[in-house]
């Protein structure tokens, strides 16, 4: 017998990790979106309510990604005679570079699929999370595929779509602080550099390349090492207020590597262990507040493995 009613949790991630603008994506424990989806006789993709956003997303589900991801899923899975209502919790700041919209895709999608008995792979549902994150953010997979499968996600193209799922190094922690502040993802986006000279394209790939090395039993120093973007990270620094100030001060409070996660303005550092991560988060909570004049929030945490999951 088919449920009525599912919730299901899917975790923030951090995009891009450095060098792997678009292509390389992680999850992370602890933050995430919940949506509860429910079979209604009608057809059609309702939203019912939005908490924890302040009230400033779309309850049009065609202007949300959790209503076109499940509206896609149903697509996906072949029902039209009947519809569902979602009610969505969002657990991270909107604008934060953490993957919000993208962790209410994958949360849709994956309930519509669960209250259908399953008949879809977490492979075939990612498409419906990527057509519901282009609307917001372009076409893109780093966000939706690691909150979707959770652990470290490699996209490696995406005509035809490659996901490839990478091992996870034991131990590893990322300090996270967001500062009060939005930056939206189109704008983010907007100033990358359409042109990169041969140089820097050279050195970028040289980092990736390492740091997939690094996660297939290199040293969390390898990563930290390999954790450097030339390329959208300059582009993107002007945008966040003390940026080179705070990134500094988590490499002198102990951090391997230190970047914008996802579009930003969240800030991430790689860690080697939990006790670091928090003297790290308040080192770069301390500089957003001395040299940018910004309050923050702090957030450490180990990756998430399991990806969406059903959790009511």
């Amino acid at each position: 017998m088919l449920m009525r009613t599912v919730t299901v949790f899917a975790p923030a991630t951090i995009a891009n990790l450095g060098p792997g603008f678009d292509v390389l994506g992680v999850a992370i424990e602890g933050l995430g979106d919940w949506v509860s989806v429910t079979i209604r006789d009608e057809p059609g993709v309702v939203i019912e309510s939005i908490t924890g956003d302040n009230k400033k997303l779309s309850l049009d589900p065609a202007q949300n990604t959790a209503g076109i991801a499940a509206q896609e899923a149903l697509r996906l899975i072949g029902v039209s005679d009947v519809g569902l209502s979602l009610r969505i919790r969002k657990g991270m700041p909107l604008g934060s570079g953490l993957g919000s919209s993208g962790a209410s895709a994958a949360a849709a999608a994956w309930g519509v699929n669960m209250l259908f008995g399953s008949p879809l792979s977490k492979q075939r549902l990612l498409h419906a999370s990527i057509v519901a994150e282009s609307v917001v953010s372009g076409w893109h997979a780093d966000n939706v595929g690691p909150s979707l499968f959770g652990g470290f996600i490699l996209i490696r193209t995406y005509d035809p779509l490659d996901i490839i799922e990478l091992p996870t190094p034991f131990g590893l922690t990322f300090a996270l602080v967001t500062p009060e502040m939005e930056l939206p993802t189109r704008q983010s986006r907007a100033v990358i550099p359409q042109e990169i000279p041969l140089k820097l394209h050279v050195a970028q790939s040289g980092n990736l390349a390492a740091l997939i090395a690094s996660l297939f039993g290199g040293s969390p120093i390898l990563l930290g090492r390999a954790m450097q973007d030339v390329i959208v990270e300059p582009a993107r620094a002007p945008l966040i207020p003390a940026f080179e100030k705070v990134k500094a001060s988590a490499f002198e409070a102990g951090a391997l590597a230190c970047s914008i996660a996802g579009a930003g303005p969240t800030l991430f550092a790689l860690c080697d262990d939990a006790i670091t991560g928090a003297i790290v988060a308040g080192v770069m909570q301390e500089a957003f507040s001395t040299y940018g004049g910004l309050r923050s929030s702090t957030h450490v945490a180990r990756v998430d493995q399991e990806g969406a999951r059903v959790v009511g």
